[in-house]
């Protein structure tokens, strides 16, 4: 009887040892499994993962991780063969934008959502200063939109300014009044400090490193790199500023499902964007103007003003939604994926073939087409 107690003590003591150390060392009264921020860490460089933060994260729910897959791009993918609109990741950055969309899809796609209105605002805001609308994904990484938002810096709002360089920018900032917090106001503000950086740089990848740690220290990069290619600089910028830059890019890749012209270095836009694609990057247009507008591929001697006349659209406006049409359909491609208003698309179906004939002859006696009969914008706008 003695000799069964013991045998029994013995598998008793010997069943919780492996309990306790299947459950990390730690005692758990629920029985459920428990993982360690170290051994998170392990698994995830087993893996040949970089771990960004040394949280460990509950994980979502099955049906909310299909969907944040299912909402984002596969960047290995994406970085050989390309997204559909042909633009790639670059390689090295790959394997940190991957590690940012896996941590912070959820909260941005939730994001995308309740921060519409912004977005619009900005939209409307950057495509009036002939800036590209994505742009804006700056605010989110920056401030995650909150107008609210102050840095240990003293950067304050949506775009986090600092006082100075938001008084250059014609904000107000003193005791009564601080308009780095107006989400219009300094969206504005923004646009005209990223417009003078692209003046500047050049480079969609050196204007968002210049925007966070300054110009100074984007020409100290260049000058002990000698390069201007932001994936080779890289490594002489300080390290939040590097991270910030692919931050913006994993960022524009979480909001469009691919990458675009300003998650490009200047050498990547030549290489991957055509020079037409390059032209169609400039229309100023805001998103509700793009939801309403129709697309469709054309190719011949079509001529902008004869385009405009027969769809009685000012000429500006036509030029706002199909910059560089005439160039384009100049060169050895010929070819425009034009764009307009639905109800002007109509026209333009309809008459298609007037439209060509009268742009032909247009070309042929080199004559400028007359256009006192078309309205101007303003009277377009109130017969809309």
């Amino acid at each position: 009887m003695k000799k069964q107690l013991i045998i029994g003590l013995i598998l008793s003591i010997s069943l919780y040892s492996t309990a306790f150390a299947n459950n990390g060392g730690k005692k758990n009264p629920k029985g459920k499994a428990t993982v360690s921020k170290k051994t998170a860490a392990t698994k995830s460089a087993k893996k040949g993962i970089t771990v960004l933060s040394d949280t460990v994260v509950a994980s979502a729910k099955s049906g909310d991780t299909q969907s944040i897959k299912n909402s984002i791009p596969d960047l290995f993918e994406a970085s050989s063969s390309g997204s559909s609109n042909g633009i790639r990741l670059n390689p090295r950055a790959v394997s940190f934008v991957e590690d940012y969309m896996d941590e912070n899809s959820k909260d941005l796609l939730k994001m995308k959502d309740w921060g519409r209105p912004y977005f619009n605002m900005m939209d409307a805001v950057f495509t009036s200063h002939g800036l590209p609308a994505e742009l804006k994904y700056l605010a989110v990484i920056e401030s995650e939109l909150k107008n609210s938002a102050k840095s240990w810096a003293g950067a304050v709002g949506p775009w986090q300014f600092m006082p100075g360089t938001a008084r250059t920018l014609g904000l107000k900032v003193n005791n009564k009044v601080d308009e780095r917090t107006n989400f219009v106001k300094s969206t504005r503000a923004a646009a005209v400090y990223l417009k003078d950086l692209y003046k500047e740089f050049g480079d969609w990848l050196l204007v968002i490193a210049a925007y966070n740690g300054g110009p100074g220290n984007v020409y100290s990069a260049i000058r002990k790199s000698g390069s201007r290619n932001f994936w080779v600089l890289q490594g002489y910028l300080p390290n939040e500023t590097r991270n910030h830059v692919k931050k913006f890019i994993g960022t524009h890749y979480i909001f469009e499902g691919q990458g675009g012209i300003t998650t490009l270095t200047k050498a990547e836009t030549a290489e991957q964007i055509s020079a037409v694609s390059q032209f169609l990057s400039n229309r100023n247009l805001s998103s509700t103007e793009l939801e309403s507008s129709r697309t469709i591929k054309v190719s011949g001697k079509y001529h902008s003003q004869v385009i405009s006349k027969n769809v009685l659209m000012d000429i500006n406006e036509f030029n706002r939604y199909n910059p560089n049409f005439d160039k384009v359909m100049a060169t050895a491609e010929n070819s425009y994926e034009l764009k307009l208003p639905a109800e002007k698309m109509e026209l333009f179906v309809t008459n298609k073939y007037q439209i060509l004939n009268e742009s032909v002859q247009l070309l042929l006696s080199g004559v400028t087409v007359a256009t006192e009969n078309v309205p101007p914008a303003k009277e377009l706008n109130r017969r809309k």
